[in-house]
């Protein structure tokens, strides 16, 4: 690991730094030469933020052993891709905030690999959803299609088994860090993927998830990816968060139907109406590339 990718791995680990901060200490000071030697006040000039928060990063920075969480990391074979790796994902960096650096576990040389498919929705998905999906997923795997999700129960836990099943791979991209899975139930698949596929994050392995980390995570998922799929989402379902940074970032979104009695359909519907590509079938997904 080079120093720059060494500091933005220490930097991912002090909780008061976020994205904006990053960008203006990046800005400033490209390639971090000066890092360690900056003052709190430095801190809080250079990211005009008060002194009484300069001096909490600083404390955060000065206080946490790299060398021991690398270690650590290594030996549980948890690697650590900056962004201007050649395995981060090109299409990651084109949104508006791509993370800095993904932790990884499992095979990374599909990391970069741009046949990368999302496939979301609720997660009470039932005996319907998971229908679709084993309809949807083997003939993708077929055409080599990386199968994206967030690990959440329902659609995204049907969705990563079936890639498996299938003989293919999936990436399961997580809300928190690889010590801290959410939900705990799925720590099982959790393993499998990162066996067979690939578990990333861009939180540090030792960060717990909070209830806005999964938002932020859903940027990755559809910026990484040529396209999302929602199967079963309700009127209020989380994979809108998904859908709309998708329409952002200029991807396809596809919808596929149910019943109308059904309240997991009022959202696909919903998106149906808007504009959405209806999808009845794998091949209605593979024609639109």
């Amino acid at each position: 690991m080079d120093e720059l990718s060494k500091k933005l791995f220490h930097l991912s680990h002090c909780p008061s730094m976020t994205w904006n901060k990053t960008f203006r200490l990046l800005k400033a000071d490209p390639s971090l030469k000066h890092f360690y030697s900056y003052s709190a006040r430095h801190f809080s000039e250079v990211l005009s933020i008060p002194l009484e928060k300069s001096h909490q990063i600083y404390q955060e920075i000065h206080s946490f052993d790299m060398n021991q969480w690398l270690n650590i990391y290594e030996s549980c074979q948890i690697q650590f891709f900056p962004i201007y790796d050649s395995n981060y994902p090109n299409s990651l960096k084109q949104i508006p905030t791509p993370p800095w650096g993904l932790y990884a576990v499992g095979d990374s040389q599909i990391l970069s690999d741009e046949k990368k498919i999302a496939f979301v929705g609720s997660r009470k998905g039932n005996d319907y959803g998971k229908k679709v999906i084993s309809k949807f997923i083997p003939p993708l795997v077929e055409k080599e299609f990386i199968i994206v999700s967030g690990l959440a129960a329902g659609i995204d836990s049907f969705s990563h088994q079936e890639a498996l099943q299938a003989g293919g791979k999936t990436i399961a991209v997580l809300g928190g860090g690889f010590f801290h899975l959410y939900p705990k139930e799925n720590a099982p698949l959790a393993k499998l993927i990162a066996e067979k596929g690939l578990l990333i994050s861009e939180y540090p392995p030792n960060r717990k998830p909070k209830k806005w980390h999964f938002p932020e995570r859903n940027r990755i998922i559809s910026g990484m990816t040529i396209g999302t799929v929602v199967i079963q989402a309700g009127k209020r379902s989380g994979s809108f968060i998904t859908v709309q940074h998708a329409l952002e970032q200029g991807k396809e979104v596809f919808a596929v139907p149910g019943s109308i009695f059904d309240p997991l359909s009022d959202g696909t519907h919903d998106l149906l109406a808007d504009g959405a590509h209806l999808v009845r079938n794998a091949e209605d997904i593979i024609k639109a590339f």
